[in-house]
Order: C-alpha cells, then sequence, then structure tokens
C-alpha cells in the first residue's frame, strides 16, 4: 500500500493521527553536588573539606523509603530548564544555583511504572552559604569516592544512614574514554540514580580541569589551601603545588584581605577572576 502524498502541510496535520505511536514520559533529575567545609573539633586544624550531595527519601512507591536523586515530571507546556528548576525548588526548595545538563539516560527498564526517559543536570553550590531551609525530607550525605581500573565503590553518609553502592566500569570503545556502567552492588538508590551519580561524579572530575566550573562551590574570598582542597576532594587524589598553581593560573587573583584566627597564620585570601 503506498502512502498518501499530501498536498500541503494543513492537508496532513488535519489527517495526522497521533495515536498510531507509542507514549513515552519524560522526566528532570539533578544531582546537587558541593565541596564545602565541616568542622574538625580541633581549633588548632583548619575546617576539612568534604564532597556531598543532596538526596530526597521516597515517601511513595515505586521505591518507597529508598533514596533517590531531585526529581519530577517535565510538564507539557515547559521547557526541560524551566522544568529541572521547579523540580528542584519543590523537591528541596533550592533556586538559583548553578545547573548545566549532563546526559540523557533512557534505558527501557529504568522505571517500573512506564517508559520514562530522564533528563539529568548537575548542581553546584557550597551548602554552607546557603540561605534556603532544605525540604523536610531532603538530606546531604557525604561521599567517599574510591575507583580503579574495573569498579567504583561510593559511600553515603548523613550521620544517621550509611549505605555504599559499587559500580563496575566497562569501556565502550578502546579509542576513547567512554565508559558503560554496571550496578553490582545498590541497596538505598531508586531507580537507575546510583549511575545517574557515579556519571555526575565523573563528569566533574572531568571539567574541572578545564573548565572555571569549581568556583560555583566557593565562596567569593577563599585561600589557595582551600581552593586545592577542593579540587583534591573531587579528582581524589593530592596535587603536588606545581601541578595545582598550572590549573589555576590565569584564574584567581590575589585581594588585600587575609583570613584570621582558627590558630595559625594568616592567610592572603583570593577570588574568582572571570575571563575578559
Amino acid at each position: 500500500m503506498s502512502e498518501k502524498v499530501y498536498q500541503s502541510e494543513e492537508e496532513f496535520l488535519k489527517d495526522y493521527d497521533s495515536s498510531r505511536f507509542e507514549k513515552l514520559s519524560l522526566t528532570a533529575d539533578t544531582l546537587v553536588f558541593s565541596v564545602a567545609s565541616e568542622e574538625t573539633g580541633n581549633y588548632r586544624k583548619l575546617p576539612e573539606k568534604k564532597f556531598s550531595i543532596l538526596l530526597v527519601k521516597r515517601d511513595n512507591y515505586p521505591f518507597k523509603d529508598q533514596w533517590c536523586l531531585p526529581g519530577g515530571f517535565i510538564k507539557m507546556d515547559e521547557t526541560i530548564d524551566d522544568a529541572a528548576k521547579r523540580i528542584l525548588k519543590t523537591e528541596t526548595n533550592l533556586q538559583d544555583i548553578y545547573m548545566e545538563q549532563l546526559y540523557t539516560f533512557g534505558d527501557v527498564h529504568r522505571d517500573p511504572r512506564m517508559r520514562i526517559v530522564s533528563v539529568s543536570y548537575i548542581a553546584l553550590v557550597d551548602k554552607n552559604r546557603l540561605k534556603d531551609h532544605l525540604n523536610s525530607n531532603a538530606s546531604w550525605f557525604q561521599m567517599s569516592v574510591l575507583e580503579d581500573e574495573k569498579e567504583i565503590q561510593v559511600t553515603f553518609d548523613n550521620h544517621q544512614e550509611n549505605f555504599s553502592i559499587v559500580i563496575a566500569k566497562k569501556l565502550k570503545s578502546p579509542t576513547s574514554d567512554r565508559y558503560e556502567y554496571i550496578v553490582k552492588k545498590n541497596t538505598h538508590l531508586a531507580f537507575d540514580h546510583a549511575k545517574v551519580i557515579v556519571c555526575g561524579i565523573a563528569r566533574l572530575k572531568n571539567k574541572i580541569e578545564y573548565t572555571d566550573i569549581v568556583f560555583n562551590m566557593m565562596p567569593k574570598y577563599f585561600t589557595l589551601g582551600e581552593l586545592q582542597q577542593v579540587y583534591e576532594v573531587i579528582l581524589g587524589k593530592k596535587l603536588l603545588d606545581p601541578a595545582f598553581r598550572r590549573i589555576i593560573q590565569n584564574k584567581v587573583e590575589k585581594t588585600d584581605k587575609v583570613q584570621t584566627g582558627g590558630g595559625h597564620r594568616p592567610s592572603v585570601l583570593f577570588q574568582y577572576q572571570p575571563k575578559k
């Protein structure tokens, strides 16, 4: 049977039957990352930087009482970016923070309710500078990341709950550094959010070495030691001073301010220097 030939777009649209196509739903999920100072309990030591992620506890099925990324369904009359901001505000009460799109996750069985594709975002913030109060079901979890050539282990701790995920890494192509992630252990995270979190960590590690994205997690004024801690926490390794200086050259400028107190010598404060 030959396909009908239309004489105009108006004729085509009048005859168009969208019910011939299967439907899917679209959601937006956001990884809110922070690297912020945590008190050590020793006034002679500088506060330590800790890597954290904001999770929300589900109050309904599926995955009731499990933790997930702030997420929700996108409305027909809003852009994906606008939806992500609205959903983050609704789920956590956070707004006006840095966000960028990460990846689209579309495994066929990622959600037991229906065929759902998720557009994921990364949001970055210094949680100690937040003025918004979190919703009661949202909680910051400190993350500890251990990675080798074969797998990634991430431990989550919010001082009330502690759990880990283990993700196997499979190189997609010998000519690239793109990996397929396979969940080996996950008992506390809903949907495919264990994979999403690992993908977000990998993207953040990659981007802080060639962009200025890290400064979205910094206060206005900071010491070079504090900035180096943030890089080291995200990268999961110590940086030699020459290597660190190469990374931040032309990204910061010295101020006339100094940091005092805490039982240590005063330190010169720097600030972010935007590209001209």
